[in-house]
């Protein structure tokens, strides 16, 4: 059956990564950038990662860090992907990576004017640039770091591109069945969209977001042409 993998961001409670835990979440995401209503430190991020059952990856969300200090932060708190979501060049960001020996995802921040093509070649650019380049995740455009919470121009993914992609970017338990189904994404990534209040999470929240997710993938698995939202 196939199976769209979630991935819940911006945690900062122990509650809350059980309940991502219990509800059946892939990967769980922690912030490293200071500015974030949604930052822990290293340490904490290690406490929490420590509560983590073998085979749910903890990612770190990176913004504008140098080699240095990423390689410090994942020596404190051992995630497992890195995601940069700043202005790094694709060298920059394989440096970074290269520092602190782990795989790492690019946050590519979509306009209303890119292309297709766009995307697609700054993804081939990030897979020369590095063996440790594992994948994009779509986000929205903002004049902010970290991730938005707005939804952006699905139908600019191109659709060679969308089945290795992360989708991000104000999903939420109204709209995620639909993304699903439309973009047909590797894994979907949601942060405010499960919360009480910045990075306090909703238990309930995040339990209907992942169940949403499970029926679009039903819906692919019983019909796989059609790609109509829902």
């Amino acid at each position: 059956m196939h199976r769209t993998r979630i991935k819940i961001c911006g945690l900062t409670r122990e509650e809350d990564v059980a309940a991502a835990v219990a509800a059946g979440a892939d990967a769980v995401g922690f912030v490293f950038y200071p500015k974030s209503p949604r930052y822990v430190t290293p340490q904490r991020a290690a406490e929490l990662i420590a509560t983590l059952p073998p085979f749910v990856t903890a990612t770190g969300l990176f913004v504008n860090a140098g080699a240095d200090e990423v390689a410090q932060t994942v020596s404190v708190a051992p995630v497992s992907l890195l995601q940069f979501h700043g202005d790094e060049t694709a060298e920059q960001c394989a440096q970074a990576a290269a520092a602190a020996n782990r795989a790492y995802m690019r946050v590519f921040r979509v306009k209303p004017d890119t292309s297709g093509e766009e995307l697609l070649e700054y993804e081939t650019h990030c897979r020369v640039s590095s063996k440790l380049f594992s994948g994009l995740l779509l986000d929205t455009f903002v004049d902010a770091y970290g991730g938005a919470g707005k939804v952006f121009d699905w139908s600019l993914i191109p659709k060679d591109l969308a089945h290795r992609a992360v989708l991000s970017g104000g999903l939420s338990v109204l709209n995620a069945t639909g993304a699903v189904v439309r973009v047909r994404p590797y894994a979907v990534d949601v942060s405010s969209g499960v919360e009480a209040a910045k990075g306090i999470k909703d238990a309930r929240l995040i339990a209907d977001f992942i169940a949403a997710v499970r029926a679009a993938d039903a819906t692919i698995e019983r019909d796989p042409d059609n790609e109509s939202a829902s």
